[in-house]
């Protein structure tokens, strides 16, 4: 990292690794060791730790308890895990995350039930326990309250003394319409409201969006005055993991498949595709396609919703598709992704240019990595690694992103900063 002239490193604290039993168990001294390493050693480089403390994983004990992020106990329990990381790194840690994609959280784990616990209900699919049309909304609010009771405990005991930041971040896709009709155009709108205001109104306004309490009516959880008063305005900063822009189709007015006519999916459905031709090159995750203009548009919309916040992208990268990368040749030799990465920045700085406070820019990700339920085959690593001997080797876009950063990566260089005229720092990467 710090031959590619990097200032700033992302990476997230696996809760099981502090606290194997949450707070019904021993801190795990072994684990704080380990990203006490791993901090210190990033600083001796001059590379700043951008922390985010749940990213997906938990305690099993958890969920066998009392069922995790369906109860409001868990709340609890996270504000106890934070505390713990707020104790142990915050002397050196200056930018925090408390959790990552909660909005996501609830598509995988509790609407498609593809991640753990696995819940879900027809027409989203087939599991064992859960109620798609409801359960996101508990969990969803849980999430954003323990993000919100974690910000009020740093704040109160530990911002002043310690000097940093804290924030959440959530996916922010980007939406067109799918044809010109005012009913797709409005189906955008929803998409926007329903995926990414769903985590940020309550976080910047106190609330929910209204066209959700007009949808969901009493099934949406409430906001009590106290907790009105710790949730609004707990950030420092926007936090957004862009990949990708999709059609929308309105389901308020026609038919729709795939659970599209239902409140908890905005009553509209999403898709890459419109009349066979995709909106953008495929890559090597379904549903993910280039679509640079996609990041200005997204960042714009967090800015006009949100005025004066400063933005920080913290996730954007690309993984080759299967057909592309067939020899270890044409993985390493991966123009694609420089050309991604040229085209998302050119769009990310022409929405600094119309006045968006953007502070950071992570790329996902530094090495190939464990994709969660993808593993090994999904590939969106500036250097590749082979998983039998974990052997790195640089691909043509880490050369390239050195040369951007003005690194190199034949020789050991102090990292920089590359700040622009706003301040804005351009911090890179995010975390494996």
């Amino acid at each position: 990292m710090s031959s590619m002239a990097m200032n700033a490193y992302r990476f997230s604290i696996s809760w099981t690794r502090i606290l194997p039993k949450g707070r019904f168990g021993d801190v795990n001294r072994r684990g704080i060791i380990f990203y006490n390493k791993i901090i210190d050693n990033l600083l001796l480089k001059g590379i700043e730790p951008f922390v985010t403390i749940h990213h997906h994983d938990l305690p099993d004990e958890l969920d066998k308890r009392y069922g995790s992020w369906m109860s409001s106990q868990m709340q609890e329990d996270f504000v106890y895990f934070a505390k713990i990381c707020f104790e142990e790194f915050g002397d050196r840690v200056k930018h925090w995350i408390t959790i990552n994609e909660p909005n996501l959280v609830t598509l995988m784990a509790y609407i498609r039930g593809v991640y753990p616990p696995a819940h879900c209900s027809p027409p989203f699919g087939n599991c064992s326990a859960g109620n798609s049309d409801i359960e996101p909304l508990i969990v969803m609010h849980n999430m954003l309250l323990a993000h919100a009771k974690a910000v009020f405990l740093y704040r109160t005991h530990f911002q002043k003394k310690q000097g940093g930041s804290i924030g959440i971040t959530a996916v922010g896709h980007m939406y067109e319409p799918l044809t010109n009709h005012e009913f797709d155009i409005e189906a955008v709108d929803r998409a926007l409201i329903f995926n990414f205001a769903w985590v940020y109104d309550p976080i910047v306004y106190g609330d929910y969006p209204k066209e959700m309490r007009e949808v969901f009516g009493s099934q949406l959880p409430s906001f009590s005055k106290t907790e009105k008063s710790i949730i609004k305005g707990s950030l420092d900063y926007i936090c957004v993991n862009h990949y990708t822009t999709l059609y929308t189709k309105d389901c308020l007015h026609s038919p729709c498949s795939n659970g599209g006519d239902r409140p908890i999916k905005g009553f509209l459905d999403t898709t890459g595709y419109r009349d066979s031709v995709s909106i953008g090159d495929p890559t090597g995750v379904d549903r993910f396609f280039v679509v640079p203009r996609g990041l200005e548009k997204i960042i714009n919309y967090i800015r006009q919703r949100y005025p004066n916040n400063p933005i920080v992208v913290t996730e954007n990268g690309y993984s080759m598709p299967p057909s592309d990368g067939k020899t270890l040749e044409d993985i390493i030799n991966d123009t694609k992704r420089v050309n991604f990465h040229k085209n998302y920045l050119a769009s990310l700085v022409r929405a600094m240019r119309n006045g968006a406070d953007v502070r950071g820019y992570f790329v996902w990700s530094l090495m190939d990595n464990f994709e969660w339920i993808d593993g090994f085959t999904t590939r969106f690593g500036l250097w590749y690694v082979d998983f039998q001997t974990l052997e790195r080797h640089p691909k043509l876009s880490a050369h390239w992103f050195a040369s951007f950063l003005g690194g190199n990566l034949h020789q050991l260089t102090k990292s920089s900063s590359i700040i622009d005229k706003k301040k804005n720092t351009f911090h890179s990467l995010t975390y494996d």
